[in-house]
């Protein structure tokens, strides 16, 4: 049964149907009331609203994007979208050759690799609609082709161009964190010890460093998910020379630690990408930890996606059986 009350100079209506809730606020009671008849019905199942994907993408921006860890993105790829013609199709009327002709003309003007994460996305916003908010009973998106994509960039860094690099950062003998460039150096080698993305070294808070415990808390990653990152020893000496406050450990957003990236990168070293650093360390991972505790460290939740760094032949296994 819906629930009208007075909040300041609105109306907020409350409906409770099936074990699911919503509510919004109007100028007037009569809003209020005629919302919560229809949102009960929607919710009943009697009725579908009368909403469009462009509306789907709005409110998917407004309530559900701030708590994902990619949200920037996200809002600049919903908002972009709205340009096209299937933001203006009635939600119930979407099929799924909505979603093909738009993946058709997409790949005519970007890779198909951004086509796919697009396409995550679509669908996320479609589930969402779903599963949460009863726009739709089935997503139309469920047997659309994704489009094929290259294998994600996994490159090898050699000692010679860690050491190059972290020579080029001011790191490459003795640790110091005097200068920000020292600290992007600092980043990097910490990178290499525990494949953390960029993004989540930047946002890393003292108050979240276990240095006694040997492991890092991230509240919030990529994929939404909190984890625990443990510490290597050469991941502890970094921190340690690092001066501790109530700000990020490293003390840089990532618009400066990228602008010093590509200014400090040798010139020999132009196609290393920071990201790089990730694969070089999930790589060495891989020889100390099983895939389910790099799957824990790394937060992967496709254990497929891991398999390409155990490639040890069946004679190397046999040798470590014994």
């Amino acid at each position: 049964m819906a629930s009208i009350q007075r909040n300041g100079s609105k109306w907020r209506a409350q409906v409770y149907v099936q074990g699911v809730r919503d509510s919004d606020t109007f100028q007037t009671r009569q809003e209020a009331s005629r919302w919560a008849l229809e949102r009960e019905a929607e919710l009943s199942g009697r009725k579908l609203p009368d909403k469009t994907y462009g509306d789907a993408m709005r409110r998917y921006v407004r309530e559900v994007t701030p708590d994902r860890g990619g949200a920037r993105w996200e809002e600049i790829r919903l908002t972009a979208m709205e340009k096209y013609p299937i933001a203006n199709r009635r939600m119930e009327a979407l099929v799924g050759n909505d979603f093909a002709d738009w993946r058709d003309d997409r790949l005519k003007q970007v890779k198909p690799g951004t086509v796919a994460r697009e396409m995550n996305l679509l669908r996320s916003v479609l589930e969402v609609a779903r599963r949460d908010w009863h726009w739709i009973r089935v997503n139309p998106m469920k047997d659309v082709r994704w489009p094929e994509t290259p294998k994600g960039r996994a490159r090898r860094l050699s000692e010679t161009e860690v050491n190059d690099l972290a020579a080029a950062l001011g790191v490459g003998g003795k640790l110091k964190a005097v200068t920000q460039t020292q600290r992007v150096g600092l980043m990097f080698l910490f990178a290499l010890e525990t494949a953390m993305r960029s993004g989540e070294m930047v946002a890393m808070r003292w108050e979240n460093v276990h240095t006694a415990a040997r492991y890092v808390h991230l509240p919030k990653t990529k994929n939404g998910d909190a984890r625990d990152v443990p510490l290597s020893k050469r991941a502890l000496a970094i921190l340690k020379v690092l001066p501790e406050g109530d700000g990020p450990v490293f003390g840089l957003d990532d618009a400066s630690r990228d602008a010093l990236w590509r200014k400090m990168r040798p010139e020999k070293h132009r196609a290393i990408h920071f990201h790089d650093t990730r694969a070089e360390a999930i790589w060495r991972l891989s020889k100390k930890l099983d895939v389910m505790q790099l799957a824990l460290v790394i937060g992967h939740r496709d254990l497929k996606s891991l398999m390409i760094y155990y490639n040890e032949s069946a004679s190397d296994m046999a040798r470590r059986l014994g």
